[in-house]
């Protein structure tokens, strides 16, 4: 299944293709909750959920060992949000 361009707004996308573009960026859904992902880079570590209206980010002891949380609407476009999401804390 192909992604819609990249510049779409991410409520274009079927959830299968929401799904295949977070694990593109290495995320993997949560067992016991799977509206939920996690993901682990080199400096961050987050929980992104898909939430009714937004996505829903929380990057897990990012800044002086304090959580921090964002949410972004499914109209932003998947560079947005890969910009906003996938860059960090």
């Amino acid at each position: 299944m192909s992604l819609p361009p990249s510049d779409a707004p991410l409520y274009n996308y079927p959830l299968p293709e929401i799904e295949n573009w977070l694990m593109s960026h290495g995320c993997e859904p949560k067992e016991n909750d799977r509206h939920c992902w996690l993901v682990d880079k080199t400096t961050w570590n987050a929980e992104i959920c898909l939430e009714v209206d937004s996505i829903s980010v929380r990057y897990i002891a990012a800044r002086g060992g304090e959580d921090v949380q964002r949410a972004f609407k499914y109209s932003l476009s998947r560079d947005d949000l890969d910009a906003a999401i996938f860059s960090g804390p």
